[in-house]
């Protein structure tokens, strides 16, 4: 495969978002079988895994604004894979049967996606990359 340059490759905006672009592809394919896409896959494991989540604790683990966290829990419900329950000020969001059923298949699609890049990058550089990007963010999102 011929290695393509670019003039602009050692600027971190640009390589972060190529790689993303890719990434996300890679993301999308994988899960493409669930009907899902991959921020309401792993939507729908986070609520499988804790019950009576609420959204700012959702807000964190996917690192999403509220609002973003909100509208993807609103389309989550509409394809009656979750639901919600208000308890006074605080609200609670629950798998429904569909998405606990789902929730098996999403992983596996998870696992797909991590053999995939792995195969390609290995599996020790595809591991030190991802904690390099996410300890990066970490410390830009403080500045």
């Amino acid at each position: 495969m011929e290695e393509k340059s670019s003039k602009f490759c050692k600027c971190l905006y640009y390589s972060s978002n190529t790689l993303a672009r890719i990434v996300t592809k890679m993301a999308d394919e994988e899960f493409a079988r669930t009907g899902l896409t991959t921020s309401f896959a792993f939507l729908v494991m986070s609520v499988v895994e804790q019950p009576g989540i609420q959204p700012m604790d959702l807000s964190k683990i996917m690192m999403l604004n509220p609002s973003t966290i909100t509208r993807l829990i609103e389309k989550l419900e509409q394809k009656g894979l979750v639901s919600r329950e208000t308890e006074g000020k605080f609200t609670r969001i629950y798998p429904t049967e569909a998405g606990r059923e789902m929730e098996p298949v999403v992983k596996e699609c998870w696992m797909n996606f991590y053999k995939r890049y792995t195969n390609t990058l290995g599996e020790t550089h595809a591991n030190l990359l991802t904690v390099s990007i996410y300890d990066a963010a970490m410390k830009l999102d403080k500045i």
